[in-house]
């Protein structure tokens, strides 16, 4: 197994997210779901092991057919956030980048560390020509990883989706390969 160093000051690492972590997993998305349920539904989808096991277990599927994947933040051995492929398209080389996090893994760095190996890795290996990145318009945490990673706003989808019964804005983000790979923002690892 991999494990890629997110800090030179703190002992964290990005490391896939499998279906054994099941149990590891639901208990880091039991911290998080205060935090991740205003803006996302993500955490609703995980609320016991066979589900936390069925989540983990998609995108391994995704893994396989290389339409996407999810990795784990692990912060002194704590699973504390994640960042995932939602969407890979290898046909039109495009991809979409998400990411989570519970308090104990806000505010550090890493999620943005995380972003910057998983834009590294599909532009510089993959071939991906365009990143995109979804949030909520009240996201502004979100909104921030994208603008550090040097993201261009494309635009709002108002009214986009559904979340805890109310129709939510989208702010709809992206990256261009030729921006990444001459950006000041490429890890140096």
């Amino acid at each position: 197994m991999f494990a890629i160093p997110l800090s030179d000051t703190l002992p964290a690492e990005l490391r896939p997210l499998e279906p054994w972590h099941a149990e590891e997993f639901l208990a880091h998305i039991d911290r998080a779901r205060e935090n991740l349920n205003q803006f996302i539904a993500f955490a609703s989808l995980t609320t016991d092991l066979d589900s936390a096991r069925a989540t983990l277990r998609h995108y391994a599927d995704k893994a396989a057919a290389d339409t996407g994947a999810i990795y784990g933040i692990w912060l002194d051995g704590t699973l504390v956030g994640g960042v995932m492929f939602p969407h890979f398209d290898v046909k039109h080389l495009n991809c979409e980048i998400g990411v989570w996090a519970e308090p104990a893994g806000e505010g550090l760095g890493l999620i943005t560390a995380g972003v910057r190996q998983l834009i590294e890795h599909a532009v510089a290996e993959r071939g991906m020509q365009r990143i995109e990145w979804f949030s909520s318009t009240r996201n502004t945490r979100s909104r921030a990883v994208a603008q550090r990673v040097g993201m261009r706003l494309d635009g709002v989808l108002r009214s986009y989706y559904l979340h805890n019964g109310v129709r939510q804005d989208s702010e709809v983000w992206s990256l261009l390969a030729d921006e990444w790979l001459t950006s000041p923002h490429r890890p140096t690892r």
